[in-house]
């Protein structure tokens, strides 16, 4: 990947996190480019390697952004009391995404 692919996605995703979908795969792995989508719009989590939608952090930058992002979440950050708060904080529907049983 040369290193003017990274900067090209990185300018998109500040636009528009939805721009990630549109990235060579190893630019879903690559944790910069993917926090800064998930910062500007959190459902681009669904864009995103598996192992980084198993990332606390950056999962819960995109629950405060858009709580519907729980859903891409891994299953095990699905469960987390204190995401599945902050996602139900940004939005009050994404309770039913979590593996919590109440």
């Amino acid at each position: 990947m040369r290193k003017a692919d990274r900067e090209l996605v990185q300018e998109a995703v500040q636009q528009t996190g939805a721009a990630l979908q549109h990235a060579v795969p190893e630019l879903t792995t690559d944790r910069g480019p993917v926090l800064k989508a998930v910062r500007k719009d959190g459902r681009a989590l669904q864009y995103a390697a598996a192992e980084l939608k198993a990332d606390r952090e950056l999962v819960l930058e995109a629950v405060r952004q858009h709580g519907r992002a729980l859903q891409h979440a891994a299953a095990e950050l699905q469960a987390d009391r204190e995401l599945v708060l902050e996602a139900v904080r940004q939005d009050g529907t994404a309770l039913h995404l979590s593996r919590i049983h109440f």
